[in-house]
């Protein structure tokens, strides 16, 4: 029998997360060394080739309608665009101003159900189909990143849109369907379950303590690390082994109000971490989802606890029967021995 390593001979934990009122269970003796946790299958979505696959240069024409690209020039090449997702979860035949209420009896359920009015959108990150987002420079990043908010602008004018979703699928276990880099928006008539737990969860932590609990200064042990405007960490009740979440240093409840200078720190951050994932963890299949306030958040009052944050979840573990049960995680690497690791992951600074 193998012995058993230190981390092994930790004791178990149960850690709340105050920002999302979850309770986490750190079971080290469930797995491997920290140091050791890889992804045993880097996966890729379907492997289309170039000259099949409808997202690359040339294309075009095999795409939903596209709603804008960057340059907006019609006639120079494109470096990103963004188009009408061709399989939509929401249906976006509606006006500006179109009521989302349902009209019938719905199945004597009037009073729960509303239109599935919205908008699913699809950002093609780059041209080429053998580049990644993390090939991208910084500022090739932070275009994607603006793009998001020219978007998010774009869909405040429809008073019926509550939340939008910002995510990216990358590797077909963890969601996507296409090789091709590429994100996601989604727009939602309704405030999703758990935006509204964490709208609760940093009210109630602003109330007893006067501060965002985003704000509060990070412990060292969690720190992977810092960019002008951002920080990145492990978070202190990680649902998942080696999750990141990117948080604005200056308080922020929407993304909408990044700015192109603080695009540009964040893009080169989050390459940065997701470059760091892929050579510690065998370039596993990943997903990030930008974590922002719902639209209608604007009152003063509000706005003091809510910041918003992006979170990276490698997809090494799978959910399982005691986490959909209880909605309370196993996580088999302490938070502070994950952020050591990925501290001392060695990335070419040549970017």
């Amino acid at each position: 029998m193998a012995s058993s390593t230190p981390e092994q001979n930790r004791s178990p934990e149960v850690r709340r997360d105050p920002l999302n009122n979850r309770w986490v269970i750190f079971s080290p003796a469930r797995a491997k060394r920290p140091s050791d946790f890889k992804s045993k299958s880097p996966q890729n979505a379907s492997s289309n080739s170039s000259s099949s696959c409808p997202f690359c240069i040339g294309n075009e024409h095999e795409c939903a309608p596209e709603i804008f690209r960057v340059p907006t020039d019609p006639k120079s090449d494109w470096k990103l665009r963004i188009i009408e997702n061709l399989y939509p979860a929401l249906s976006r035949a509606v006006e500006k101003d179109g009521d989302p209420r349902c009209e019938t009896s719905c199945l004597g359920y009037s009073d729960r159900v509303v239109k599935g009015f919205g908008f699913h959108d699809v950002v093609i990150e780059t041209p080429v189909h053998s580049v990644q987002l993390s090939d991208l420079h910084p500022r090739e990043v932070g275009d994607v990143l603006l793009a998001y908010k020219k978007r998010i602008e774009q869909i405040q004018e429809y008073e019926f849109i509550k939340y939008v979703q910002v995510f990216k699928n990358h590797g077909a276990s963890a969601g996507a369907s296409m090789s091709h880099s590429h994100s996601q928006i989604l727009a939602l008539p309704v405030i999703p379950p758990t935006v509204s737990t964490r709208l609760c969860s940093t009210k109630e932590f602003y109330d007893q303590t006067g501060k965002c609990s985003l704000c509060e200064v990070q412990p060292k042990d969690l720190l992977i690390d810092e960019a002008t405007h951002f920080v990145s960490i492990v978070p202190f009740a990680a649902m998942f082994p080696f999750e990141i979440w990117i948080i604005p240093r200056d308080h922020s409840s929407h993304f909408y109000e990044l700015d192109s200078e603080k695009a540009i720190d964040l893009g080169g951050l989050l390459k940065l971490m997701l470059r760091k994932l892929a050579v510690q963890l065998n370039n596993p299949p990943f997903n990030f989802m930008i974590q922002t306030s719902p639209l209608q958040v604007t009152d003063s009052q509000q706005l003091v606890y809510t910041h918003w944050f992006l979170q990276i979840v490698p997809q090494l573990t799978g959910v399982g029967g005691f986490e959909m049960g209880t909605g309370c995680y196993i996580n088999p690497v302490f938070p502070e021995d994950a952020a050591k690791v990925l501290r001392e992951v060695n990335i070419s600074t040549h970017m």
